[in-house]
């Protein structure tokens, strides 16, 4: 049984090969374009799991996609009707692309495989849709080595839900509970990688390596005013301060006014003002992270924790956590953000829609995640010398202590 997973279209498109359960092949469409992040069908990246399996396309046996588009289309329809007129810039703007493409996603996605396949579209193999959130609780759950774990989904947001908690348990994963949009802890920290100059969806990670240069002295100014967090972790933001609802930025004038200022322009020189910004939302979504998990160990009484979502891949927090947190061990999926949702979206296809029992693989079934295209030796040497590169090949035992030189 052949099952091929598929993210595109939002950011980190990729491909994933499961076959009989297991994993044989994962790759991120960007690593074949160059393009950082590359949102576009990955073409590439299907065409490497299907020759790392020596597949064709009518081998495969069912190609999965990890998100539900018309529930997608549906929020942002309640979305942009809930803040009329304010929106209607960006509804404009979103507007033509889903009407030309997004919408008959499923039509588009035959075409893009047909051409893998050298076929109709008509001619392609069983086409399925999980939801956003299932397809990264099943890159989190299946692939861990827990029999039985809590599952934590943090990010901006899928078709509704920005945070969820599923019970994993052998081969079932079962749904607890969610927050739903516009209140994300993904998009409040989005919202602050914008505000401190970064680019949305790809600079949350220098908030997160800005924040030790900085003090903690806006947290209390940020929970006093942006968001109303209980004990338990859940949140409700205040949306008079953010514009991702409705707008083509992520704030709006009020956040300037709060913060003494305008957002930082891109590439001009950080101040004190991002730094102490950064280490505060940075101590803040590390609270909330905190609480969240306590909630679920004490509702799901399991010892073990799995994430996954955008959030997942803030490596702070997720030390904080592993010290400071309820369970005895986390595991978190390599490919946390979209790009895992194509292995999460076939492994559900593998265990819940075909109902297939579960292995546990005790070592790693993610096979330390090296999963994409590999290079013989003789096939770097022959590329270095096509483009008259200068170079030194070392064995291991020569590489290493250099390296620790290096370091050292």
């Amino acid at each position: 049984m052949n099952i091929l997973g598929i993210s595109a279209f939002y950011h980190d498109s990729a491909a994933a090969l499961v076959q009989d359960g297991k994993i044989t092949a994962a790759a991120q469409e960007e690593r074949f374009s160059r393009k950082k992040h590359d949102e576009r069908f990955p073409q590439h990246a299907v065409r490497f799991c299907l020759d790392q399996a020596g597949l064709s396309l009518d081998d495969v046996d069912h190609v999965v996609f990890y998100d539900k588009p018309l529930i997608k289309f549906e929020r942002l329809l309640e979305t942009y009707l809930a803040y009329a007129p304010s929106g209607f810039r960006s509804f404009s703007a979103a507007m033509p692309v889903w009407l030309r493409e997004k919408l008959f996603l499923k039509d588009l996605l035959k075409k893009e495989l047909a051409k893998i396949g050298e076929c109709k579209p008509t001619e392609i193999p069983s086409l399925l849709f999980t939801q956003h959130h299932q397809s990264h609780a099943a890159s989190a759950f299946y692939p861990s080595p827990f029999e039985k774990a809590a599952v934590m989904c943090l990010d901006g947001v899928g078709e509704w839900a920005t945070s969820t908690v599923w019970l994993g348990d052998g081969k079932k994963l079962t749904p607890q509970w969610e927050i739903d949009f516009p209140h994300s802890l993904g998009l409040l920290y989005s919202a602050f990688t914008y505000f401190t100059g970064f680019r949305v969806n790809s600079g949350e990670y220098k908030l997160m390596g800005l924040a030790p240069y900085g003090e903690p002295i806006y947290v209390d100014l940020i929970l006093d005013n942006l968001l109303d967090v209980k004990e338990d972790g859940t949140f409700r933001m205040d949306m008079k301060y953010f514009n991702y609802a409705n707008g083509l930025t992520m704030t709006n004038k009020n956040m300037d006014k709060l913060f003494g200022g305008p957002p930082r322009t891109p590439e001009t020189p950080v101040t004190q003002r991002e730094m102490d910004i950064a280490r505060s939302i940075q101590v803040v979504t590390e609270e909330i992270v905190l609480k969240l998990a306590r909630t679920a160990h004490k509702e799901l009484q399991t010892d073990y924790l799995c994430l996954a979502g955008g959030v997942a891949l803030n490596c702070v927090s997720n030390g904080r956590l592993l010290r400071e947190g309820p369970f005895k061990d986390i595991w978190i999926q390599p490919a946390a953000g979209d790009a895992g949702g194509a292995l999460g979206a076939a492994l559900s296809v593998w265990h819940e829609y075909l109902d297939n029992a579960r292995t546990v693989d005790k070592h790693d079934s993610m096979q330390g995640s090296y999963l994409g295209p590999r290079y013989s030796d003789d096939e770097i040497t022959a590329y270095l010398d096509s483009v008259g590169a200068e170079y030194e090949r070392l064995d291991d035992s020569e590489l290493m202590p250099k390296l620790a030189g290096i370091l050292d």
